[in-house]
């Protein structure tokens, strides 16, 4: 076996508050894995050692909501074609590996173009990228969120639904994306507005289920978080109405909520003056109730997964993952490592943390090097000369 040894690491582990220090971890070069962390290890003759100089290794990053066909730059969106969106998500990837996000869930994607890009990182021809969970399309109502050109799979009946979704998964559709309100980018609905139908979302939860998948519920308000609880999904993305009643569901259900809080408050600080009036009022009545309302679910046991809505105005793909750590803290507050955790959370809800989300033996080397403790500081985690491995192959 041909390995790398990383020593003098100081290891946060994603597991542990403590962190490890002047640590030595293996990762084996073919498999990608780590196979052992111990105080030291003696290196093989054909063994690479990396000298890691007292810096401080943690987790890659997992974001659990991100739109890479979407433009985040206000003043800059266009109705691009398949290729121009193709390009700039490629791009998009490559901005969220370099951050430090090593793995993305994708909420919805403009022409579906994720299931293809996603087989061809897997073939190894699209290179410097986070793994990646496509959605394809995602799901709504006629006239509802998401629903613009190239955008959306409008289904209006529950057996719409089920050909849609079946479609999807032929397609190679990793997780499921629902519409279950109105939202703050579209101009013809509000959060309160219920959107798909508890029928048409459980026969969505249950296609999704059938075939191992995840299903995420875009949903503001109420009745639209209640009605995703209701149909099963397994995470409410956003949330900012959430209530005690719904609270105690989520628990005894395991749902997760993501919140996206750097895309509220990108709309909120940055948009005053230059998104449309009634985009930016949306999102201000909201701001302080989500803030107020996540932090509830949160201290009262809801499991928080990390994830940012990407691509929304303001929100951009190069720094938008361990911001949103910076703001769980400031706006929700959690300590250092609950911040952190909500990415091995993320990776709960995604089903992959056999393999992904934290630094133990037989998971994969996807780590980042940064100069100074992010369990003393969580902003160390947005150093934007860090170092990222993926497999434990340095990317950048």
């Amino acid at each position: 076996m041909h390995r790398k040894i990383f020593k003098n690491a100081n290891i946060f582990d994603g597991v542990h508050e403590d962190v490890f220090k002047d640590f030595s971890f293996a990762v084996d070069v073919e498999t990608g894995k780590i196979t052992e962390i111990a105080q030291e290890i003696s290196p093989a003759s054909d063994d690479e050692v990396i000298d890691v100089n007292h810096k401080f290794v943690a987790p890659g990053l997992i974001n659990a909501h991100t739109h890479i066909t979407s433009e985040p730059h206000v003043g800059k969106e266009k109705d691009k074609d398949i290729v121009e969106t193709t390009v700039d998500s490629i791009q998009a990837l490559h901005d969220f590996l370099k951050s430090g996000c090593t793995y993305v869930r994708q909420c919805g994607s403009k022409f579906g173009i994720d299931i293809p890009i996603k087989r061809l990182i897997v073939e190894g021809k699209i290179k410097k990228v986070p793994h990646m969970m496509a959605a394809g399309k995602a799901f709504t109502m006629t006239g509802g969120h998401g629903d613009y050109s190239n955008g959306g799979n409008v289904v209006d009946s529950p057996d719409e639904m089920r050909k849609k979704i079946r479609e999807g998964l032929k397609a190679g559709a990793d997780c499921i994306k629902i519409m279950a309100s109105g939202g703050v980018m579209s101009p013809g609905d509000f959060m309160d507005e219920a959107q798909l139908t508890v029928e048409e979302m459980k026969v969505a939860v249950y296609e999704a289920h059938n075939k191992h998948k995840i299903v995420a519920a875009h949903a503001e308000g109420n009745p639209g978080i209640r009605n995703a609880i209701e149909a099963g999904v397994d995470s409410i993305d956003h949330g900012f109405y959430v209530d005690d009643e719904e609270i105690e569901m989520m628990k005894k259900q395991g749902t997760y909520i993501v919140p996206t809080i750097i895309a509220a408050a990108s709309v909120t600080e940055k948009g005053k003056e230059t998104l449309p009036k009634w985009e930016h009022q949306k999102m201000a009545n909201a701001m302080e109730d989500g803030y107020r309302n996540i932090k509830n679910a949160f201290q009262k046991g809801v499991k928080i997964a990390l994830g940012t809505d990407a691509g929304t105005p303001y929100n951009y793909f190069d720094m938008t993952t361990p911001k949103e750590l910076e703001m769980m803290v400031e706006r929700i507050g959690m300590s250092e490592f609950e911040a952190y955790r909500t990415s091995y959370n993320a990776a709960e809800l995604m089903k992959i943390n056999d393999d992904y989300g934290s630094i133990e033996e037989d998971k994969y080397a996807d780590f980042i090097i940064i100069d100074d403790n992010p369990m003393k500081d969580i902003k160390a985690v947005q150093q934007t000369d860090k170092e990222v491995y993926v497999s434990g192959r340095k990317e950048f």
